[in-house]
């Protein structure tokens, strides 16, 4: 079988920041003027209580000019504070939408590029879960994590800088006394949350995917009366979200009991200050600078501790977007070969074989399509019919075995001049929620609608639409039946004017008139065409010169 990489449930976190550091690369410059804006805001903020301690000296000395010197030093600092905090916090708001847009490209370039056993292989929810919530999660850890551990890590560096300047004996006191108890405090954290928001983003991924599978199948749902099932297996899901959820708010408790080490060493601050105030060791503007410094640093490492928890979280969207980024990134560049076009473009099978899992489902085909044919392709449900027709439009890779046109293995072909020149029309029709222009217009050169609906005789059915092109199709083309949908399907077909179109035919329970415009609609587009044809209708089949015909996988009538 063909190797497809599987996203991971729990992807590695291991060296995440140094892995996401490509993405930031082309914002460096507007990163690190907001990084160094930031940095000067702690510095000035950090410098405060020096100015209030010196303060209570000049005002215990009656010394009314140095007080006034230090009062407007104190406007100054905290005027700058706010200025530069407020730069900091717009600059790296324009850093994170920066990331969060090119991210985001990148994201659903990757997946629009992605090889379709790879998307069929995966839950379309988790997909959608990590193109959308993980890419915000990196918009957040730039526009708010980043900051906050720079500003916060830069006050506890200053601060302990201006606390030993002032006293070194109060300065180790503050750190015999908090250190070792924040540290336990924080390992203790670290260790219960790292299995808490992992297995937290992958329940809520499995909550998504199974919303979206129910809404998929919400026809079967009330055909079948099957909502009390689906509800249940949907209540498993959120459960275990929940349970998820719990566990992560439990080791978040671990980060209440650093109140209770502030307590504790603010009290052991209070009572040796005052004995070295009482021996003239010190003065009371030391003390003052000291209680309110170390205050804020309780306050900063207090918050620093909830960054890191938040940062565990990211830490985690990040490693499951990169484990997407990486399991879509393409391939080493194949030396694309142009094929020839017009009549010697045939379409060569040689040696084809392909497997679900363990299970083979087509052996050895071996079939020849001449450029300009019409050719019918038969054969029971499950006979490889719709897996061989992905394998005519490259949109499979084979097991074994090769697929040529004109004498090109499609592997070679470029990939814009493989979806251009080869184009499978499906039986379930894609459409988005909007008008029929809007749906035409996703087709590559689809800017001359009307001519291709003209060339396949589909005039009269777009006129009797309610606004023609501009009719409104409802959610997903809810208000076109399936044979409608394919009508669209052909039209986009025609506006890429390819060399091969394949047609999974869904004319066998359709109203005559349907079935007749799809099967006009289809000999039309067949000028200067080659076309294959998954057909169901013997009246279809009667149509066509050439009768291909698939049993259990391999070909039995050519």
């Amino acid at each position: 079988m063909a190797d497809v990489r599987m996203l991971s449930e729990e992807p590695d976190r291991r060296h995440v920041l140094r892995r996401v550091r490509p993405y930031l690369r082309p914002h460096r410059r507007l990163l690190v003027v907001a990084v160094a804006v930031n940095l000067l805001s702690t510095i000035a903020l950090s410098l405060v209580p020096v100015v209030v301690g010196r303060a209570a000296d000049a005002l215990t000395e009656a010394d009314e000019d140095r007080l006034l010197w230090l009062s407007a030093l104190l406007f100054v600092l905290v005027t700058a504070r706010m200025v530069l905090l407020r730069q900091a916090e717009l600059l790296l708001v324009r850093v994170g939408e920066r990331v969060v847009r090119d991210l985001r490209d990148r994201a659903v370039e990757r997946i629009a590029g992605a090889p379709l056993r790879f998307l069929e292989a995966h839950r379309g929810g988790d997909l959608l879960q990590r193109v959308t919530v993980e890419v915000a999660e990196l918009a957040t850890f730039v526009r708010q994590q980043i900051p906050d551990l720079i500003s916060l890590s830069g006050y506890v560096v200053f601060t302990g800088v201006v606390l030993f300047a002032s006293s070194w004996q109060l300065a180790l006191l503050l750190v015999v006394l908090f250190a070792p108890m924040m540290w336990f405090v924080g390992r203790r954290f670290r260790r219960a949350a790292g299995a808490a928001y992992a297995g937290e983003a992958a329940a809520e991924a499995a909550v998504t995917a199974s919303v979206r599978e129910t809404l998929d199948a919400r026809e079967q749902v009330q055909a079948a009366d099957a909502a009390g099932p689906w509800r249940a297996r949907l209540g498993e899901r959120l459960d275990d979200w929940f349970a998820a959820v719990r566990r992560t708010q439990k080791a978040l408790t671990w980060l209440e009991t650093a109140w209770i080490v502030q307590g504790l060493v603010t009290a052991g601050l209070l009572v040796a200050g005052g004995a070295m105030v009482a021996a003239q060791a010190v003065t009371i503007g030391v003390v003052v600078t000291f209680v309110l410094a170390s205050r804020e640093l309780f306050s900063s490492v207090d918050d620093l501790t909830y960054v890191a928890g938040e940062l565990v979280g990211s830490q985690v969207g990040l490693a499951r977007l990169l484990d997407l980024m990486d399991a879509t990134e393409p391939p080493g560049p194949v030396p694309a070969q142009p094929s020839a076009r017009g009549t010697g473009a045939d379409l060569v099978v040689e040696g084809l074989c392909y497997s679900y899992g363990n299970e083979r489902v087509l052996h050895e085909v071996d079939l020849v399509v001449p450029a300009g044919s019409r050719v019918a392709l038969v054969g029971e449900t499950g006979s490889g019919k719709t897996t061989l027709a992905k394998l005519l439009c490259g949109l499979y890779t084979p097991d074994a075995g090769v697929v040529r046109l004109g004498g090109t293995d499609l592997a070679r072909l470029d990939d814009r001049e493989k979806q251009r020149r080869l184009v499978l029309v499906p039986q379930q029709v894609h459409l988005i929620t909007g008008t029929l222009a809007e749906n035409l217009a996703l087709a590559p050169g689809g800017s001359d609608p009307q001519r291709a609906i003209r060339d396949l005789g589909l005039d009269e059915w777009i006129a009797a639409l309610p606004d023609g092109l501009d009719t409104y199709l409802g959610p997903r083309g809810a208000h076109l039946s399936a044979g409608e949908r394919q009508l669209v399907g052909l039209i986009r077909a025609a506006l890429l004017t390819p060399d091969v179109v394949v047609l999974d035919e869904a004319t066998a329970d359709l109203d005559p008139t349907t079935a007749h415009r799809i099967e006009t609609a289809v000999a039309q587009l067949h000028t200067d065409r080659t076309l294959v044809v998954i057909a169901h209708r013997p009246a279809t089949i009667d149509r066509f010169p050439r009768v291909v015909r698939l049993a259990g996988g391999v070909l039995v009538g050519a």
